[in-house]
């Protein structure tokens, strides 16, 4: 079945004309929302910790940051951008407490509606809108005339005219330029969680760093190594993102084209998709969730575990030094 697609005309602001904005968050996602729906003609309140860099942030681009009670008073939509991780805690303290029957609580992600760690009450609209890009580049272009693609979702209508309101939200922020496609909580929170832990981020950089490893334990330079199987990679994917897997063929060498038709599925097998089932399955049933929230209730000492074990690894010690000598790259070092 094709996907459902709302642009300008399907998607009028005027539920919002007029009416007050909450953004909760200046991070991100938080800053494009609100400088967007601002320069659409929309109030919005911002709602950040003060002395933060994002509150002085916040304060550089025009707005007046506030606490959560005081930006979600009077407040027709109220949008949630901070981290995952501290959203229920925020939502019982100080969202919760200081809800209106008829307000609309929108998310740009469904982890925590979808696995029930917030439970709005029923007289309360709860949406979402989830750009696909990251926040600089909702704003960048939005400036630019243009938007990003969003998906919309209606968890709870208790107003009749939810969707409505998310619509209005997301032609605010330039997602209808682009297209706004309908979806669900839940499949955007398990299609998301999926796609981060099996193929964005936990297969690629699991990819990356055997083939990084295989090299440099057969006796090849560890900077060659970084070249082929790291400083590659976005060659390819920007091939891919441009025109898809057969653009990316089109444009690479016979040679590598074919290593790629044969090598690739011996690589990347049906033990793989085995396992990839498994991870699936722990995303819908919900364990995932439970384990990403226990391990931040107790200190995230695995995670940082973990994180430290790659970050002073061979792989990221020889590309800090590698990525010096490339003067065209906006390295980033953490």
């Amino acid at each position: 079945m094709a996907a459902k697609i709302y642009y300008e005309k399907d998607a009028p602001i005027n539920p919002l004309k007029g009416k007050k904005v909450a953004v909760i968050g200046y991070g991100s996602q938080g800053h494009a929302h609100s400088l967007n729906l601002r320069d659409s003609g929309i109030e919005v309140s911002v709602a950040e910790l003060e002395g933060t860099d994002n509150f002085k942030l916040a304060v550089e681009h025009g707005f007046a940051p506030t606490d959560v009670k005081q930006a979600c008073d009077g407040a027709t939509l109220i949008i949630v951008t901070i981290p995952d991780e501290i959203q229920a805690k925020v939502y019982e303290t100080q969202i919760a407490p200081n809800l209106v029957a008829g307000q609309t609580l929108g998310f740009c992600h469904g982890f925590n509606i979808h696995f029930k760690y917030i439970v709005p009450p029923e007289d309360i609209n709860v949406v979402m809108i989830a750009p696909k890009g990251p926040g600089h580049l909702v704003r960048s272009e939005f400036e630019k005339g243009g938007g990003v693609p969003n998906l919309v979702a209606v968890h709870q209508d208790a107003t009749g005219n939810a969707k409505q309101i998310a619509l209005a939200w997301a032609n605010g922020i330039g997602g209808a330029r682009a297209g706004i496609i309908e979806t669900t909580y839940k499949e955007e929170t398990e299609t998301d969680l999926f796609g981060e832990q099996c193929v964005l981020c936990g297969g690629l950089t699991a990819l990356i760093k055997a083939g990084f490893e295989t090299l440099v334990e057969a006796g090849y330079q560890p900077e060659i190594a970084y070249f082929e199987c790291m400083h590659e990679v976005k060659l390819i994917v920007d091939l891919m993102y441009q025109g898809g897997l057969s653009y990316m063929r089109y444009s690479i060498s016979n040679t590598a084209e074919y290593g790629d038709l044969t090598r690739g599925p011996r690589l990347v097998n049906e033990q793989t998709k085995s396992e990839m089932k498994k991870i699936l399955s722990e995303v819908t049933s919900g364990q995932f969730a439970k384990e990403w929230v226990d391990e931040y209730k107790s200190g995230l000492k695995h995670f940082k575990e973990l994180y430290e074990k790659d970050h002073s690894s061979q792989l990221e010690t020889v590309g800090r030094k590698l990525r010096d000598m490339m003067e065209w790259i906006d390295s980033r070092e953490v």
